[in-house]
């Protein structure tokens, strides 16, 4: 069955609402060991699924060489988003470390043109700065300039940003960002308002962590997302789905993106139980439209996830 499409904010782009994020094809040390058969195969099985959004990174280990060589050859299949802004030339970081960041003119344009080699195509559709900097550290070296010069160029289409807050507000105000990269899930709100501004100013939104990084699934249930679930008692709300069900479904139907872009979904919109937020806990409503509430803002923000959403 076909995944439905929506367009991608103000870019055009036709783009699935499942999207994959290439992270886990990088290999160890940093990740699972993948054999390059099996990268070959889960590449290929994605665009088979007809999957449309592939978004990879520099500093993701081996996955833009092996998106390069599995299936360049199907390039006119998918869109391609990539990140700058990572060193060109690092080594690894260590597990469970972020790789370092240089925003300056040289390195931004030194990883764009490592990336067209790595992926073997000529553009990409969307570059994003990767780490969410400040707006003076965009600014004050040429890092945004040199991106917008290889748009002018036609190397890269769209540009965007993979932003977080604090600096997410700036980003969204700066008008210059195509696309932006954010966290969101049932347990990971804390960017809820400032996705529905950016959509709000015609921007495409890319939802990453929306599957909350499988956290709840049954032998997973460890970490920051976990937590969350726990705490947040949405075992009781499940009625009858599973927890990644359920993560999926909030996600989906988050009213910002349905409310925008109803005229072109083409699969059925599916809604969990509502609830709303009570005394530290989440709980039902009476009625079946789900509600949308902000999470107390206590916590802060923790980069999770690789699953992609485009919404």
């Amino acid at each position: 069955m076909a995944i439905a499409k929506r367009e991608l904010g103000r870019t055009g782009l036709q783009v699935t609402t499942l999207g994959y994020g290439a992270m886990e094809l990088r290999g160890a040390p940093r990740a699972r060991d993948i054999t390059e058969e099996q990268a070959e195969t889960i590449l290929n099985k994605v665009l088979d699924s007809s999957i449309n959004y592939i978004d990879t990174s520099i500093d993701y280990g081996l996955s833009e060489e092996r998106i390069g060589r599995y299936i360049s050859h199907r390039r006119a299949e998918y869109y391609l988003a990539s990140k700058c802004g990572c060193l060109v030339g690092a080594p690894p970081a260590p597990r469970g470390q972020r790789g370092q960041h240089v925003f300056t003119r040289e390195n931004v344009v030194a990883g764009v043109e490592q990336s067209l080699v790595r992926m073997k195509t000529d553009y990409l559709d969307v570059v994003q700065f990767h780490s969410s900097p400040s707006r003076q550290t965009l600014e004050e070296h040429g890092a945004l300039e040199a991106l917008l010069e290889l748009k002018e160029a036609g190397k890269v289409r769209f540009v965007g940003m993979s932003g977080t807050l604090p600096h997410l507000a700036d980003h969204i105000a700066m008008g210059v960002f195509d696309v932006f990269q954010i966290p969101y899930s049932a347990v990971e709100r804390e960017h809820e308002a400032a996705i529905a501004t950016a959509a709000q100013a015609g921007a495409g939104i890319v939802i990453r962590g929306g599957a909350a990084k499988g956290a709840p699934t049954e032998g997973k249930q460890a970490g920051l997302q976990w937590e969350r679930w726990r705490r947040a008692h949405l075992d009781d709300l499940l009625n009858g789905m599973t927890p990644m069900e359920f993560i999926l479904r909030f996600t989906f139907t988050n009213p910002t993106w349905t409310r925008r872009s109803s005229a072109r979904l083409t699969r059925r919109t599916c809604r969990p139980t509502s609830m709303s937020w009570s005394k530290g806990r989440y709980r039902r409503t009476s009625t079946r439209t789900l509600s949308y509430v902000s999470l107390p803002q206590a916590r802060r923000h923790e980069r999770v996830g690789d699953d992609r959403r485009s919404l």
